[in-house]
């Protein structure tokens, strides 16, 4: 069994800050870790699925080196549209958490047990929207190459479909290209990617993308084509991704804050259901 946690869309600030006039993402996030670490079984490894950050402000990775820096297994991160990348290298490539590649991207190649992950760079600086690009995507296709036998998860920030939210403009732009390349390589079992602040399941490319919940504001659902992109304060949540050599991947939505229990339904009044 391999158990890794996704938590995505941050959105950090300096300290005493607020995102969006009254969003207090600092404190969201610190509830999130604490949520993390008080899980029956401790996730094997966390992946940041990006916008770690508001504006880039350096003083936003200092945050998230204090917040997520309480995780005692491994973190992996990924830029998202709101972050900076020389302000993310200069502070998450020393504590390992991203590795810069030859083509200036912000990326992660790891290993938990028998499963592979890979986490990919779709940030393109001053836009909403993503993309790979041929260096990124050739990066992409040779890790693939390395390892055919061995079931992988590949994180990227921008969703690689569109979703029917208002924030499908601002969406992976390369996504046939992606696809050409997760389509050759069937031992991704699972791409899992933020951006949207809401958890999301879609296929793609012979396999399942999923997406996850802001730990902080989440995205309002309008279907309707001129629909505006309008945050709501949602109970926040994360991803755990299950794995197990018999069945592969199962994706569980966690939220943060939990309102009562657990009850255990064996011993409830009156409860006779075969089976509890």
């Amino acid at each position: 069994m391999v158990l890794i946690a996704q938590i995505s869309d941050l959105h950090l600030r300096p300290r005493g800050l607020t995102a969006l006039g009254r969003v207090e993402t600092n404190t969201l996030a610190r509830r999130a870790v604490d949520r993390l670490l008080a899980l029956p079984q401790r996730p094997d490894a966390v992946i940041v699925s990006g916008d770690v950050a508001e504006a880039g402000d350096p003083r936003e990775y200092e945050m998230a080196l204090e917040i997520l820096g309480r995780l005692p297994m491994p973190v992996h991160v990924i830029p998202g549209n709101h972050d900076d990348r020389a302000a993310m290298a200069a502070a998450l490539v020393a504590p390992g958490w991203v590795a810069a590649t030859a083509d200036g991207g912000l990326q992660f190649d790891a290993e938990v047990g028998p499963v592979r992950l890979l986490g990919l760079d779709s940030l393109v600086p001053g836009a909403g929207h993503g993309e790979l690009g041929a260096a990124r995507l050739a990066w992409l296709e040779a890790r693939l190459a390395e390892a055919p036998e061995r079931p992988t998860l590949v994180a990227i920030h921008h969703p690689p479909r569109r979703t029917g939210l208002p924030m499908d403009p601002i969406g992976l732009t390369d996504d046939d290209a992606f696809a050409a390349v997760i389509a050759r390589h069937p031992q991704v079992a699972l791409i899992v990617a933020g951006h949207v602040h809401r958890p999301i399941v879609m296929g793609f490319a012979g396999t399942v993308c999923i997406t996850a919940p802001g730990v902080a504001h989440q995205l309002e659902v309008d279907f309707a084509p001129d629909a505006p992109a309008l945050y709501n304060l949602e109970p926040p949540g994360f991803m755990l991704h299950l794995w197990n050599a018999a069945g592969g991947f199962a994706s569980h939505v966690m939220q943060v804050e939990r309102a009562e229990g657990p009850f255990d339904f064996r011993i409830a009044e009156g409860a006779s259901w075969p089976g509890y």
